[in-house]
């Protein structure tokens, strides 16, 4: 009998994905956009947050997950969003949306900047309960993600990959991609053993990463 295979594609049972509908049919509000610590919200409700390069589909992710089209700004501009972004969820949850990170078109001293305020939000933030690192499954696990996947280890912070646009490849490009994101993922002690398939064009997985998020509560 062959082992479990390692970092295996999430999946949820009906139920699962009943409570993640109803936990988002709740509404979703943009909140505030911080850049700095003191301005954070509350730290009352349990919150996600989502990380990835730029351009990776955040923005486009959280719309789709919340059925708003325009809920968060989606830029082409690579570094564009230049905030910490707080999205309030059916009164129970805040979606946090974070500021790309990789090549962005920004002086050094602000890309500087937002990298202090990412790091000091990740190690102090106690009701953040998961972070879904966003990785282009066209390409996996870039050099640039690991900063990130490494200063989610120091802060103790659960990440679980998201491959995003899975639409844009074929079956069996797919498959080398996962193995390679697995074997990324397999270095870092505070990855989820789960990866979640989504496409925003199509819905993949969408209904599944809603009730990844409804279930942490």
């Amino acid at each position: 009998m062959s082992a479990p295979l390692p970092f295996p594609v999430a999946e949820v049972d009906a139920d699962g994905l009943e409570r993640g509908r109803r936990l988002f049919a709740g509404g979703a509000d943009f909140l505030k956009g911080v850049v700095a610590m003191d301005g954070l919200p509350p730290a009352d409700r349990l919150e996600v947050c989502f990380a990835g390069r730029s351009n990776v589909g955040k923005s486009t992710l959280i719309n789709a997950l919340t059925g708003r089209r325009a809920l968060a700004r989606a830029s082409n501009t690579p570094g564009r969003t230049q905030e910490i972004n707080f999205f309030s969820l059916a009164e129970s949850h805040y979606l946090v949306d974070l500021p790309g990170y990789g090549f962005a078109k920004a002086p050094v001293a602000t890309v500087e900047k937002w990298q202090r305020l990412l790091k000091a939000y990740l190690s102090g933030r106690a009701t953040l309960r998961r972070a879904f690192v966003l990785i282009d499954a066209r390409h996996g696990v870039k050099s640039v993600d690991e900063e990130i996947l490494k200063l989610l280890d120091g802060a103790a912070v659960t990440f679980q990959a998201v491959l995003t646009k899975a639409d844009k490849i074929k079956a069996a490009e797919r498959d080398a991609v996962l193995d390679q994101v697995r074997g990324a993922l397999a270095k870092h002690p505070a990855a989820f053993p789960e990866i979640v398939l989504t496409s925003s064009e199509t819905s993949q997985g969408i209904d599944i990463l809603r009730a990844i998020v409804a279930d942490l509560a």
